[in-house]
């Protein structure tokens, strides 16, 4: 079957892209990393010994990373619809984070003592119309932001994929009702004219 002209387009941007090189050259699974790691070096996110859970994980990029930075002395926990390669001392965890019993499962594998920093870089799949896929990326967002004040210890962190639409506003406000500092970042690796913007939310105080 033939490719349309727009996936020829973003085939010869992505192959041209200086982050996908990079991440060829340094053996990461994806571009993303970079937004993580931009934005991990200008806030300081992690430390050895956290609890840490990436949500929207595959192919792993943001999970080698956080890997690195802990060294193997903390846990870290990935799940993902998608399959996802192993990574030494990372538990994977594969299904829809919408799913009640999914949920449950990577609920029970959190330490007791709860998380220290909640990933996600989810979204859905995109259908070009903004009336639909907004909703949904908002969606999923409310689902990070729920999980992460249920499982967050005092002081944690959050750092999630938005995108700018309607219901972005009032998602940041409620963000910043539980949570001492909130910003919004969108990192050189993050294209020009995507809607997506990541928010953090550092000290967790509820």
């Amino acid at each position: 079957m033939p490719r349309s002209k727009s996936s020829k387009r973003w085939l010869q941007e992505h192959f041209d892209d200086v982050y996908v090189k990079q991440a060829q050259a340094e053996g990461y699974r994806s571009r993303a990393v970079y937004k993580l790691k931009e934005i991990d070096e200008r806030e300081h996110l992690f430390n050895p010994e956290m609890t840490v859970v990436d949500l929207g994980a595959a192919p792993g990029g943001w999970t080698q990373y956080v890997a690195e930075k802990l060294g193997g002395r903390g846990t870290i926990i990935a799940l993902d619809l998608l399959p996802m390669e192993e990574l030494p001392g990372v538990t994977f965890i594969s299904g829809d984070f919408r799913e009640e019993t999914v949920l449950q499962q990577l609920m029970a594998v959190v330490p007791e003592h709860g998380v220290d920093v909640v990933l996600s870089d989810m979204a859905p799949n995109m259908s070009g119309m903004v009336a639909v896929d907004i909703p949904r990326a908002m969606y999923l967002a409310e689902l990070a932001f729920d999980f992460s004040s249920r499982m967050l210890k005092p002081g944690g962190i959050l750092l999630m994929k938005m995108f700018h639409g309607s219901g972005f506003d009032e998602l940041v406000k409620q963000v910043r009702l539980q949570f001492k500092r909130v910003v919004i970042r969108k990192p050189l690796a993050s294209r020009a004219r995507s809607r997506e913007t990541y928010l953090l939310a550092k000290d967790y105080n509820l």
